[in-house]
C-alpha cells in the first residue's frame, strides 16, 4: 500500500458513479458522491427493493463466512471486489470466529484503497493485507507478494467473489478469470460466488433497468441462472445450491423474495 495520497487524488473521478461507491450509498454509508447517489437513486426509481437487494447480498457474504470459519474450519480468506469497508467486513465475521484468520482484500477502486487502512484492523493472532488490483488480471493478484505473505497456499483458502461478476463483460472472459483463480487454490478450499440476475423479474422492470443502466461502465451484465451456474464447473456445491441469496441458509424468519434480492449465491468446495 505504498501508492501515493496524490496519485489517488488523480485516479478518483467523482464526476462518474462507481459500483463501490454506489452499493455503499444503498447500505447506508457516506463514501461516495453525488454522481454515485444520482445514479443510485435512477435505479431505486426504476427498482425501488434495490436497497434490499445490497443488503441481502452482504448478508449472504457474511452468513457465507460464519459458515466457513465455525462449519468448514477455513482460516485462510481471498475477497476480490471488496468495495468499501462497512460493518461486519469478511475479516470481522472470521476472526470473531476463529481470531487466527488471515485474510486478503483485492479492489481497483481508489476510494476503496483510501480507506483500505479500515480493513486492515486484524486480531493480533491473525493478519490481514489489502492489494489494489482488478479482478480482470488475476495472474497479477496471484503474483501479487502480499497474497503469498499473507495467506499460505499449501492450506485451504476461501476465495470469495461476491457481487463482482456482475461487472465483468462477457468479452473480458468471467470464466477463465474466475477458472484461473480456482486453479491456482489447493484441494479443500472454497469458492462463495453471487451474482445479480434478472430472472425473476417482470420485462418492464427489465427494460427500465437496462435503460437506466446503458452507459455506465463498468457495464452492469446480470446473468441467468444457466450462465451464473457455469462459475462452478468442476466444483461441489454445497446444499441448497445455487439459490437466491436470501434463500442461501438463511436464519430463521421471514426473507425477501428472489424478486427483491435478485441475486444468486452459492458456496462450493474444489474437491481436487
Amino acid at each position: 500500500m505504498s501508492t501515493g495520497n496524490s496519485d489517488l487524488a488523480a485516479r478518483i473521478d467523482m464526476t462518474k458513479p462507481h459500483p463501490a461507491r454506489r452499493y455503499d450509498y444503498w447500505l447506508g454509508g457516506k463514501d461516495n458522491f453525488q454522481a454515485d447517489r444520482d445514479a443510485a437513486e435512477a435505479i431505486a426509481a426504476v427498482f425501488p427493493h434495490i436497497r434490499t437487494a445490497a443488503r441481502e447480498n452482504r448478508a449472504f457474504m457474511q452468513r457465507a463466512v460464519r459458515f466457513l470459519a465455525a462449519e468448514a474450519g477455513i482460516r485462510q480468506f481471498l475477497d476480490i471486489g471488496t468495495g468499501l469497508p462497512t460493518a461486519d467486513n469478511v475479516h470481522d465475521v472470521a476472526q470473531r470466529i476463529a481470531p487466527e484468520s488471515r485474510i486478503v482484500y483485492v479492489d481497483n477502486d481508489p476510494l476503496v484503497l483510501v480507506h483500505a487502512r479500515a480493513l486492515l484492523t486484524s486480531s493480533p493472532q491473525g493478519a490481514t493485507a489489502y492489494i489494489d488490483a482488478d479482478a480482470r488480471t488475476p495472474d497479477r493478484i496471484l503474483a501479487n507478494p502480499a497474497l503469498r505473505n499473507t495467506l499460505d497456499f499449501s492450506q485451504p483458502v476461501a476465495l470469495l467473489l461476491v457481487a463482482l461478476l456482475h461487472f465483468v463483460e462477457d468479452n473480458e472472459n468471467p470464466y477463465d478469470i474466475v477458472r484461473e483463480l480456482v486453479a491456482a487454490l489447493p484441494a479443500g478450499s472454497y469458492l462463495v460466488l453471487s451474482h445479480a440476475t434478472f430472472d425473476p423479474l417482470d420485462p418492464d422492470t427489465i427494460a427500465a433497468m437496462n435503460g437506466v443502466n446503458r452507459g455506465i461502465k463498468p457495464m452492469f451484465c446480470p446473468r441467468p441462472l444457466a450462465d451464473v451456474s457455469r462459475f462452478f464447473d468442476g466444483l461441489d456445491l454445497l446444499k441448497p445450491g445455487i439459490v437466491s441469496v436470501s434463500d442461501w441458509r438463511p436464519q430463521p424468519g421471514p426473507r425477501p423474495t428472489p424478486a427483491e434480492a435478485t441475486g444468486y449465491g452459492a458456496v462450493a468446495r474444489k474437491i481436487r
